[in-house]
């Protein structure tokens, strides 16, 4: 291997492990919501529990909240993990979430700041602008901390430094996020339009490395329009086989681990990606030891080329889960069911054949 490929591999993994270290410290907290949602859509599908009454909106809520201010916990991590000041970074984080900005934001409209456009764009649950926040909150600090004397710099540098890295979130990392997210779905619509099964395929397989950095809301505010304008969609039905997928290979680290702690980890993470849920079981699980994830694109696109096949349609919108099946139903809905439990099955045989670090030094 020459020196350049070896530079490229070098950066790859330093990437990968950046990303896995900056979710790590919150994947049980992401079971655990993530597991709350699945009870909750049981619940509901159940009629044991009404959306309209009190007790859903005080539970949703409870499981909702992480999801929705993710881009603050996150802040606090990436920070860390970059080693800037991670108070100073949720402080920035609380910027773009703040209910007033946000309203206007999320609704589109572009807001005016000293005659410069903000462009409209949706941050709660966002990945993606809060991680390129807290990096460049890193040199700024660093830069400002050597020319500011000790005098001033301790309020100086995070008082520039939110205005700074503020502005620059809103005005590029935002709009960056959704450029590229936009830009992919439009992709998605052109192939399906040309073959379901190559959509289908497509889709399987790039989803959940989507999910890496944020991407893949893109395809569901798609799927969200879909079934408000048609009635029905079929974005969800192609995301769902790499959601079990993810739980196949998350299978197979669990029975290879000789770690019982984080064979725990693994059953819960496990337990919520069936429910819908996969940031846990990918950033805790499979993408640290990198070769399940390739399992997981495997999987993923050979389930969402038979879902594609099937022509399978979500007639509400929910994420793709055990829970959430009930909406697939209708035309091709067995085989829908089938393509799921195939991306699993075949995640899960090249996860456990695959030869990786599994116990992963601490």
């Amino acid at each position: 291997m020459n020196t350049s490929s070896q530079h490229q591999k070098s950066m790859i993994n330093t990437i990968i492990d950046g990303i896995a270290g900056i979710f790590l410290p919150i994947v049980s907290l992401l079971s655990a919501a993530g597991i709350l949602k699945g009870i909750i859509a049981v619940l509901i599908a159940t009629d044991v529990l009404i959306k309209e009454s009190d007790n859903y909106l005080v539970l949703n809520a409870m499981t909702d909240s992480l999801f929705y201010f993710l881009p603050m916990l996150l802040a606090y991590t990436s920070a860390k993990k970059f080693g800037a000041n991670p108070f100073t970074a949720v402080v920035i984080a609380g910027i773009f979430l703040y209910p007033s900005l946000n309203h206007i934001l999320e609704s589109g409209q572009t807001v005016e700041f000293f005659h410069i456009p903000l462009k409209g764009v949706t941050y709660h649950s966002s990945v993606i602008p809060i991680i390129l926040a807290s990096a460049l909150l890193t040199f700024v600090e660093k830069f400002l901390n050597k020319i500011f004397p000790d005098m001033v710099k301790g309020f100086l540098t995070p008082l520039l430094c939110i205005i700074f890295v503020g502005f620059v979130t809103l005005f590029l990392f935002g709009p960056i996020g959704m450029v590229i997210g936009d830009f992919l779905a439009n992709i998605y619509e052109y192939i399906y339009k040309f073959s379901p099964i190559i959509s289908g395929a497509l889709l399987g397989t790039v989803i959940q490395p989507m999910v890496i950095f944020g991407f893949h809301w893109s395809f569901i505010l798609i799927g969200m329009n879909n079934i408000a304008v048609l009635g029905s969609d079929t974005v969800l039905a192609l995301m769902g086989p790499a959601v079990f997928a993810q739980a196949g290979a998350g299978l197979a680290v669990f029975l290879k681990s000789k770690d019982t702690k984080f064979k725990s980890i693994c059953a819960s993470s496990i337990l919520s990606a069936l429910f819908g849920i996969t940031e846990p079981i990918m950033f805790g699980v499979n993408l640290p030891r990198k070769k399940p994830m390739i399992a997981v694109c495997i999987g993923g696109g050979i389930g969402g080329a038979i879902a594609g096949y099937s022509g399978a349609k979500a007639i509400a919108f929910a994420f793709p889960s055990l829970a959430s099946l009930p909406v697939f139903y209708g035309d091709g809905f067995l085989l829908y069911i089938l393509s799921d439990v195939i991306a699993a099955i075949i995640a899960f045989i090249i996860a456990y054949c695959l030869k990786f670090k599994v116990d992963l030094a601490k």
